[in-house]
């Protein structure tokens, strides 16, 4: 709040509107476009009214983003009692419920979760300790980017955008893993890259504009860059920009279909025939954090296209998904009884927070440790410790 006093009845309700408004504006649009003065028209109130509550946009951001974790939590502490293998399923449906009972919501603290990432470090413990209060002891990050990642990216996939996931093979993933018939030989997994990183070159100016974009971006964001800067650090005239491109967002969207053909093609390079499945996923994974670390800007600039331009951001994944089509996972090993298109997605996921974490760390350190973790819960799920715990309550 703007100033630390007691409200009204009357100023509960003002504050609460002005929430409220700006989660729909927020989710509607994304936060970047949204100004306090169309918070306010749209709740009905001047925008005086706006600072004897919050000291800026940030800060309701900030509010909405904190509210919206303590529900998270609240609906995790419904969890009950019961043996793991209960309490799993439980988990897994509490926090896929989530976003499809409020959308709004998790579409807001998509964006937040970037812009504000403390919100994110926080959540992920939260999660984390609901995750560890299933088992009963204490879980580790890496189980917990196989399990929350899939879990999360496909809860969103059913609650925003309405994707048909299948509930029930999420829980089969956790419960029984993906490839339960497949071992991993982590010497052919992590066996040196053949085709070495290349993001493309700055043959013309054309492609001098997409590099100055691609760290500008990277640095600043979309919104906080304009066209001015780009030619700039490119080294080129403003008109230079608009021979190639009609507007920003053009210039935008084919820097993230540049940025998605790029990171396509070094992972298809370097993935060799006479792997099995989960060698291949697994070594996909590994190129992948491999390819941040070389490219530190293509995560920020796929995030950011989530929110500026959702629709270039859906074929950044589709991209992916194609490729699970043209290599069906029903004919590569996946257990019997999971949903083939609920599968792909829960890897996706995986990646895609895998992804997140690599980035918040900033160091290279261990990945190959958290490829073989991830690895393993591919192949068995959760089942040997609900087993080992199953075994232990009966003696």
């Amino acid at each position: 709040m703007g100033e630390n006093i007691r409200l009204s009845e009357s100023g509960k309700e003002t504050e609460e509107r002005l929430l409220q408004y700006a989660v729909r504006l927020f989710s509607a649009k994304w936060y970047g476009t949204v100004s306090v003065a169309e918070i306010c028209r749209a709740a009905g109130l001047s925008n005086g009214v706006f600072y004897r509550y919050f000291r800026s946009k940030e800060e309701l951001c900030k509010r909405i983003l904190g509210a919206t974790e303590a529900r998270i939590a609240e609906a995790i502490a419904g969890i009950g009692e019961g043996s793991p293998a209960e309490k799993l399923p439980r988990f897994t449906t509490i926090v896929m419920n989530f976003s499809l009972d409020h959308p709004d919501l998790i579409a807001v603290f998509r964006e937040g979760q970037y812009r504000f990432i403390e919100y994110e470090r926080s959540l992920e413990t939260l999660y984390r300790r609901g995750l560890s209060s299933v088992f009963g002891e204490e879980v580790g990050a890496e189980d917990t980017v196989f399990a929350l990642g899939g879990i999360r990216f496909c809860a969103i996939r059913r609650g925003l955008l309405h994707m048909p996931i299948v509930p029930e093979s999420v829980i089969g993933i956790l419960e029984r893993g993906i490839f339960p018939g497949l071992e991993a030989d982590l010497g052919r997994v992590f066996a040196p890259v053949e085709s070495a990183y290349a993001a493309s070159c700055a043959e013309n100016a054309r492609d001098c504009l997409l590099q100055a974009g691609k760290r500008l971006f990277g640095d600043r964001g979309f919104i906080e860059t304009n066209i001015h800067e780009i030619t700039d650090a490119a080294d080129l005239a403003v008109g230079t920009f608009y021979t190639y491109f009609a507007s920003k967002e053009e210039f935008f969207a084919k820097l993230v279909r540049q940025v998605s053909h790029d990171l396509r093609r070094f992972i298809s390079a370097n993935i060799p025939e006479g792997l099995n499945r989960l060698e291949r996923e697994m070594r996909g994974l590994w190129l992948f954090l491999r390819y941040l670390q070389e490219d530190p800007y293509c995560y920020g600039i796929v995030r950011q296209a989530e929110f500026v331009l959702p629709e270039v951001a859906a074929d950044y994944y589709a991209a992916f998904l194609r490729g699970y089509e043209r290599r069906p996972l029903a004919a590569d090993g996946l257990a019997p009884g999971l949903d083939e298109a609920t599968s792909a997605q829960f890897l996706l996921g995986v990646g895609h927070y895998l992804g997140i974490e690599a980035v918040l760390a900033g160091s290279s350190e261990g990945i190959e440790a958290q490829v073989a973790t991830i690895g393993r819960r591919m192949r068995e799920g959760f089942s040997a410790r609900l087993a080992l715990v199953s075994r232990s309550l009966r003696n």
